[in-house]
């Protein structure tokens, strides 16, 4: 299947497009950027205002959750700028792989994340569940933030995986030797990763010590 090679009909010809759809892309995890930027000058704010409290909130963190799902993320990144690099050589079925092993890679994340929920649940760690258990007001708003920002990254990564997903299914996309689409799919899903990277010592690595 050739690439594509014609421009819609708002561009002049076919490089001006792959530009514009760049920049877009560009210009979206900017306000990505922004969106999770002020999630950490919050956590940055809570640490410091309480320090200790933070720290012993953190410690009932389970570490090992959040040390496989850095490293399941940090697997899926790999395989997914394999696959941009496999669509510029022309290779699309390796390209297509290598996508559904991320994909593979993100529902792990998004397993590992719902078991993680779940014994959240058991503990009575759930805000607003019916066994809620809290040994102070600051244990209680430390997981608000938890599940608030982990919710919001698992939207994120949830979005991600429908985008490898389109990516893996489209032909015309993995025959594209400038590999326009997966690789805009492919900034996205790093930045998600990226991301996850700055969650985990802010909210498991802080309470590692106690």
């Amino acid at each position: 299947m050739p690439e594509q090679s014609r421009a819609e009909i708002q561009f002049h010809h076919i490089g001006r497009q792959r530009e514009a759809e760049r920049l877009g892309m560009l210009v979206f995890l900017a306000s990505e950027i922004m969106l999770f930027g002020g999630v950490f000058l919050a956590a940055l704010a809570l640490r410091m205002l309480h320090p200790q409290e933070y720290v012993a909130a953190a410690s009932h963190m389970k570490l090992w959750h959040g040390t496989a799902n850095t490293a399941i993320l940090l697997t899926s990144s790999l395989l997914v700028a394999l696959a941009v690099e496999w669509t510029r050589g022309g290779r699309p079925k390796w390209a297509a792989r290598c996508l559904w092993a991320a994909v593979a890679l993100g529902l792990t994340f998004l397993g590992v994340k719902a078991h993680e929920y779940y014994l959240d649940y058991r503990e009575g760690k759930l805000p607003g569940a019916a066994n809620a258990n809290f040994s102070t007001p600051f244990e209680q708003l430390f997981s608000n933030f938890y599940f608030s920002v982990t919710g919001l990254h698992a939207l994120h990564v949830t979005a991600g995986i429908i985008l490898l997903a389109l990516a893996a299914l489209r032909g015309e996309a993995r025959h594209d030797r400038h590999a326009v689409f997966i690789g805009n799919v492919a900034l996205y899903w790093h930045l998600v990763d990226v991301f996850w990277i700055f969650l985990y010592p802010t909210i498991y690595l802080a309470g590692a010590g106690e």
